[in-house]
């Protein structure tokens, strides 16, 4: 079966400087070393996995200070093993205003990218807030998709105040209120969403223009409700991803098999919803 992983970072250092401080928070959030791997050694993981993969840049560079892991960065190593990196995921910081514009226009046009990619939480925006309109205007101009960031997340957590991130600005209800100003921006809500799981099932099930990937959190921890609903009635809106490399593949799949979905199921999940969705 073909498993399209749709959110995947790169894992090297490059990637890892660009998070800055939330570099060594995440490592005590995880009980383990946050460390970087060779490019070779992520090609290899993704190959003996059987995924291809999406890869996703980063930019937060005007919260942390470090550099991005940028587009070109992205789009060199998607370009290097097409086998394996089917396509990449561009990232803009908002707050860096008409210049992430520029950029966005320039890795679409120029680097190909497939769309862009919001963190919320670590960014500190929320993606319904109007300062950012002109962005989301310019992207559904270039009829560039989103992923965007749902529900709390590790980078942070535990530290005192959260190392200044507030959760809230990924509610899913900020996805709704983009979806509702956008209809034609395809805007993929990224992970599971906790603790507003049952919303985000609500923004997806009313908006068509939303769709639902559930990265980062091990399958057998999904809600009875959202495996009920994934063979259901959200089986037309459900796409893998894994947030490599925060959980091993061996494991993600694993689970994903035994929560005893039907192969028509797994095949729209794996492949067939981010073919359709996505043109992949």
């Amino acid at each position: 079966m073909r498993r399209i992983d749709l959110h995947a970072y790169p894992g090297t250092q490059t990637w890892l400087d660009s998070q800055g401080p939330f570099v060594e928070a995440l490592g005590k959030y995880w009980g383990r070393a946050w460390t970087a791997a060779s490019e070779a050694d992520v090609i290899a993981g993704f190959r003996t996995a059987g995924v291809e993969v999406v890869l996703v840049a980063f930019d937060i560079e005007t919260v942390v200070g470090a550099p991005p892991c940028s587009n070109d960065y992205v789009a060199a190593l998607r370009d290097r093993y097409p086998g394996t990196i089917l396509q990449a995921w561009g990232a803009v910081d908002p707050h860096k205003g008409a210049a992430a514009i520029q950029e966005a226009e320039r890795a679409v046009r120029e680097l190909r990218v497939l769309g862009f990619h919001f963190h919320p939480i670590m960014g500190r925006y929320r993606v319904d807030d109007q300062k950012l309109y002109p962005l989301w205007e310019t992207l559904s101009a270039l009829r560039a998709p989103v992923m965007i960031d749902v529900g709390t997340t590790g980078m942070g957590a535990g530290m005192p105040g959260g190392m200044g991130a507030r959760i809230s600005h990924a509610h899913p209800i900020a996805l709704d209120n983009l979806a509702a100003d956008f209809p034609d921006l395809t805007i993929i809500a990224s992970h599971p969403g906790w603790p507003w799981i049952d919303e985000m099932t609500a923004v997806a099930l009313h908006k068509g223009n939303v769709f639902w990937e559930l990265s980062g959190w091990a399958p057998k921890y999904f809600p009875e409700s959202l495996r009920r609903d994934v063979r259901t009635r959200l089986r037309d809106k459900i796409m893998f991803g894994s947030d490599h490399p925060s959980l091993p593949y061996a494991r993600i799949l694993a689970e994903w098999g035994q929560l005893g979905y039907s192969d028509d199921v797994l095949e729209q999940v794996f492949h067939g919803n981010a073919e359709r969705v996505l043109g992949l």
